[in-house]
């Protein structure tokens, strides 16, 4: 905390590369271990199932999906997509386990118990002798809902999504089917914006080490970071100073917020439409999955945003958010409602 805090505003791009960047040569061994156990997945697993169980693809998601992964705190969502699987972790657990036995890589990985908050997910950990870091796993089962090479789903796709979470009264709860669409959504910006995003991450984590799940959503204040970027005109060079004050002001800020975006899914379809509405029309914050309308990342307790809140107020007064001259870094010019959501 004292590093970033310390940190002069025009040296923020400095402390990214020294103090969050992960090793190459990890990313690379870990890169291995991911691609053995996808391949083992799709080519060799679940041979004694009670049931013919096929694995169509691996998808990886999280930080190390996305190319925000931070040097100390890593994780990444492996999305197995199979069929037939009634039990999917005790299945999968043994043949992790069998994996790691027959030292198909020489990353090991050590199996965690199972989260409340990701009851079908097995996690685990991924770590490297010659580094003190690691990279968490959580695998979890789901189907393949897109079946599309152009990332452009059917609407149809959205419609069905709609009207099974609204039988099932729970939000977000087929998320993982679309992994490669919050992948793809982050995966081809600029280096310049991802590194934002860490140092985003990286603030971000030095609070939830207090605070836990109190907060809002990790997520979140990556889509956050994204909408601030994205406001200011996407461009390729930024001063990350300003980029990380203009984040923090935007959480000061809330209780005004109502973020989407239109690259997946628009207001054209009816059933999608009338949804559309009702989510945004919710308490703010409001900041829709790019990837999943069913999914308001900033929702639930506005506490947890009230708690992120106190912690901005301190950090805008620091060395990281004020010019030589003590007056504060400059910002962009930052609408934090979206234009009309019906035109």
């Amino acid at each position: 905390m004292k590093k970033l805090r310390r940190t002069q505003a025009n040296k923020l791009d400095v402390f990214i590369k020294d103090h969050l960047l992960p090793h190459k040569e990890f990313r690379r061994e870990v890169n291995e271990a991911i691609d053995i156990i996808c391949t083992f997945l799709k080519e060799t697993c679940f041979p004694e199932a009670a049931h013919p169980v096929r694995v169509s693809k691996v998808v990886k998601g999280g930080s190390s999906g996305k190319g925000t992964t931070l040097k100390d705190l890593s994780d990444a969502d492996l999305i197995v997509f199979l069929t037939n699987l009634t039990s999917f972790q005790e299945n999968f657990k043994r043949q992790l386990e069998a994996c790691q036995r027959k030292k198909m890589f020489e990353v090991e990985f050590e199996v965690q118990k199972r989260q409340k908050r990701k009851s079908h997910a097995l996690s685990f950990v991924l770590r490297s002798p010659w580094f003190c870091q690691g990279v968490k796993f959580d695998v979890l089962p789901s189907f393949d809902a897109l079946v599309t090479e152009d990332y452009k789903p059917d609407l149809q796709i959205y419609v069905q999504l709609i009207q099974e979470c609204e039988k099932l009264r729970r939000e977000s709860e087929f998320s993982p089917c679309f992994t490669e669409l919050q992948r793809a959504f982050l995966k081809e910006r600029p280096a310049k914006l991802k590194s934002l995003i860490r140092l985003a991450k990286h603030w971000y984590q030095l609070y939830k080490k207090r605070h836990g799940e109190k907060l809002p959503s990790q997520y979140a204040l990556e889509l956050l970071t994204i909408y601030a970027w994205e406001q200011e005109g996407s461009k390729t060079k930024f001063r990350t100073a300003e980029g990380f004050r203009i984040v923090l002001e935007l959480v000061l800020k809330h209780q005004d917020l109502c973020i989407y975006w239109k690259k997946y899914y628009d207001f054209e379809n009816h059933v999608i439409r009338q949804y559309l509405r009702r989510q945004l029309e919710k308490p703010r914050p409001v900041i829709l999955d790019p990837a999943d309308p069913t999914g308001n990342v900033a929702g639930g307790d506005p506490q947890r945003w009230q708690l992120l809140a106190q912690e901005v107020t301190v950090w805008l007064k620091y060395l990281c958010c004020e010019k030589m001259s003590g007056t504060p870094v400059s910002t962009w010019n930052m609408p934090v409602r979206t234009p009309d959501f019906f035109m």
